[in-house]
């Protein structure tokens, strides 16, 4: 795997540094996430196949292994606001200081400087506060939130991802680790970058919202409702594949030309959709490049031939979970997904033993309220 042989320490914290972590070890890192005593992981669903150690953060003795946990690993990833880290003298000054080969991963909201930077916030927030939530939703309507997976995923776990890896390949010619500061609201805006450069020089941009080729403006690009109640999506932007939609919708070119009345065209597709099944439209459409595929639920998608067939999703004994991507020919990822989810501790005293600590002196520190060994971990 391409990331084996690497070792991970993960700040607990909500769905951005799980991500990251996650990928990290679906390519082959060990990766060990860090519980505070008295925190509640339950809602890490992305926590399989990681090791967790619970520790007091504030106690002189936790301090203390946490420290040592630092000196051992190659990357440490920490979700905190600006100054948490450094109050708890676990900044990047000190920990880098006892090994400076340390890639030391900053994932928040709003970064270290500026107004923002001690705010507290989610996805909206960092969504709307880099510019991309105004694009987003129909025409007249309020803005509407791409769920959580824009900020939280795509401009925080997988930016601060790119950033470690690109921070590895460095080390691997300076021998030198680096701070990687990623935050949210920027990641979010990067991911943006061609809707910002694109939005005076290119035809499909420059409208109000709901009124651009891209967001729901036009009739060949957008959802249409089938006459069981499921929906299918339209992506017919070049004239040769409209040509396709049109002809496999058994409409006449000429009444529905691509370009004109956008909204008489989407009645006109509306009513057109309505009168099928959305399985009547795929065998129409599957094997053409009118650009129509299915609008899949998060049940249905691994059950499509497709995905069955690139192998796409994993099935554990509960669910589907997508497998690691993209795909490496000769160190792909694993999917973690059928291993169990780490309690609360339940790696405790391996690590601390891994560390050099006495089966004596753990117990000391449980005892005293330093560490929490999960009762069902088996040293």
């Amino acid at each position: 795997m391409a990331l084996k042989g690497l070792n991970v320490l993960e700040f607990s914290g909500l769905l951005p540094v799980p991500y990251c972590g996650m990928v990290l070890a679906e390519f082959g890192a060990s990766v060990i996430r860090l519980d505070k005593i008295g925190s509640n992981t339950n809602l890490d669903c992305l926590g399989n196949g990681k090791k967790s150690i619970s520790v007091n953060i504030k106690h002189p003795e936790g301090y203390k292994v946490i420290k040592s946990l630092s000196q051992q690993v190659d990357i440490l990833i920490e979700p905190f606001r600006k100054g948490v880290m450094e109050k708890l003298g676990l900044g990047p000054d000190v920990l880098m200081k006892d090994n400076p080969k340390l890639i030391y991963a900053r994932l928040t909201g709003y970064g270290q400087t500026g107004d923002f930077s001690k705010n507290a916030g989610h996805d909206i927030n960092y969504v709307a506060l880099s510019g991309l939530l105004s694009l987003f939703g129909r025409y007249g309507d309020n803005p509407l939130p791409p769920v959580n997976v824009l900020a939280d995923i795509g401009g925080g776990g997988i930016a601060c991802t790119l950033g470690i890896l690109l921070a590895l390949i460095e080390r691997s010619k300076s021998g030198k680790g680096q701070i990687v500061d990623c935050n949210m609201v920027e990641g979010t805006a990067y991911l943006g970058t061609w809707l910002y450069r694109g939005k005076n020089t290119l035809p499909i941009w420059g409208q109000e919202r709901g009124k651009n080729v891209l967001d729901s403006g036009t009739h060949f690009y957008e959802v249409y409702k089938t006459k069981d109640g499921k929906y299918m999506s339209v992506g017919a932007l070049e004239p040769q594949f409209y040509d396709q939609l049109i002809a496999g919708l058994g409409l006449n070119i000429e009444e529905t030309p691509q370009y004109g009345d956008f909204d008489k065209m989407k009645k006109i597709f509306k009513r057109k959709f309505s009168e099928k099944t959305r399985d009547e439209w795929c065998a129409i459409f599957d094997s053409t490049d009118a650009c129509v595929a299915p609008v899949l639920t998060l049940e249905e998608a691994p059950q499509h031939p497709h995905n069955v067939q690139q192998k796409t999703f994993t099935k554990t004994k509960d669910f589907y979970s997508p497998n690691p991507h993209p795909k490496l020919n000769r160190t792909p990822g694993v999917s973690l997904s059928n291993e169990p989810l780490p309690q609360i501790g339940q790696h405790t005293k391996e690590i601390l033993i891994n560390l050099g600590y006495s089966s004596e002196k753990i117990e000391e520190l449980e005892n005293e309220g330093v560490v929490k060994c999960n009762k069902h971990s088996k040293l």
